[in-house]
């Protein structure tokens, strides 16, 4: 049998590859061009230097893992550097406000999770920018169905059982990111079956995988590259698969929800993305080009295609009208949900 860590293993030679090209850039002096230049710079030029894509969540999460991937192939395929930056919390707005702050040169780019995008104005009080109006999308993966997973020595094999015993005892869950489609499942989860659950929030699935395999946390979900060390080490098992309704080449045996018993929005509607988006003004000859590059890296990139299956994502990625219908059916509902579960942040 394959190991998840094996399967993972291209991934974190991307991730390597990637920091090393942004070094590489750094030390260079590529990073040095005078800030106005790039904004004299005809589209048809574009690019010419050093790309930063922005990540809202931690290292080792899948909009992490896929993002350093896609920054390979933009580099491999537009023939300039890459650099990943990681900018995890405020429900994605850490990140957001750089970038919405950044020149629309195309130079620099956001990686995030569309449900923050949708979530931060309903979550927070205040987001320093607007995400429909200041961002502009540009492609998205979407990550499809991914693992729940369980503290070895809880005694719960599948979401009925855990739901059971949530009702005797107290149990913790960690969630990858406020606002999550994970967070608004567990939420819902209480509330149809009266189970209790401790819900904890984290910066990404790197932290949150630590805990788990700690033992602070008894339950948890994410990407299968962040979860798969604490799977093959039997920290933690996998019992159910969220975030849609398709089934998980790397684990095909763990139920949907709807396989499970469990129906409603919560459940099926509240699909995932890791989307790029660049800055409001951005020349739309470099939104265009970007947007080809994202279509040809689930084509031409064995690396991302390896990649989308092992993380349990989309094949075909979200571009052009397939886009911003998703936007338009998806975020929505997201927003409606936290609304009727009357979450709030701050």
């Amino acid at each position: 049998m394959t190991h998840l860590t094996q399967a993972t293993q291209g991934i974190s030679r991307s991730r390597r590859d990637i920091l090393k090209l942004g070094l590489a850039a750094s030390s260079s002096g590529v990073l040095g061009l005078a800030p106005g230049l790039a904004s004299a710079q005809s589209d048809s030029t574009w690019p010419n230097k050093v790309i930063r894509i922005v990540c809202a969540q931690a290292t080792g999460s899948s909009n992490d893992t896929t993002g350093r991937v896609l920054g390979e192939f933009i580099t491999a395929k537009l023939g300039v550097p890459v650099i990943i930056e990681n900018r995890p919390g405020a429900v994605g707005t850490i990140a957001g406000d750089n970038v919405v702050r950044s020149p629309a040169d195309g130079y620099t780019l956001l990686f995030t999770l569309h449900s923050q995008l949708a979530q931060a104005p309903v979550l927070l009080k205040k987001v320093p920018y607007d995400p429909v109006n200041d961002l502009v999308p540009i492609g998205a993966y979407g990550t499809g169905s991914s693992p729940a997973v369980v503290r070895h020595d809880l005694p719960v094999h599948s979401m009925k059982e855990l739901v059971e015993y949530a009702k005797k005892k107290p149990v913790s869950v960690g969630n990858y990111g406020i606002g999550s489609s994970w967070q608004l499942m567990i939420t819902q989860l209480m509330k149809d079956t009266g189970a209790q659950f401790t819900i904890v929030n984290y910066r990404g699935t790197g932290p949150m995988t630590l805990d788990l395999m700690a033992g602070n946390i008894d339950v948890g979900a994410g990407s299968l590259a962040g979860l798969a060390a604490g799977i093959d080490s039997g920290k933690f098992r996998p019992i159910h698969l969220i975030g849609g309704s398709s089934k998980n080449k790397v684990l095909p045996n763990l139920l949907t929800w709807e396989e499970a018993g469990f129906t409603g929005p919560a459940y099926t509607a509240l699909m995932e993305a890791n989307m790029l988006l660049a800055p409001k003004g951005t020349p739309q000859a470099v939104i265009d080009k970007l947007a080809a590059v994202i279509d040809a890296s689930a084509i031409e990139s064995e690396r991302m295609k390896a990649t989308l299956a092992q993380l349990g994502e989309m094949d075909k990625p979200w571009t052009g009208d397939v886009l911003h219908a998703n936007i338009k059916k998806i975020w929505p509902a997201f927003q409606q949900m936290t609304r009727s579960l009357n979450l709030q942040v701050g």
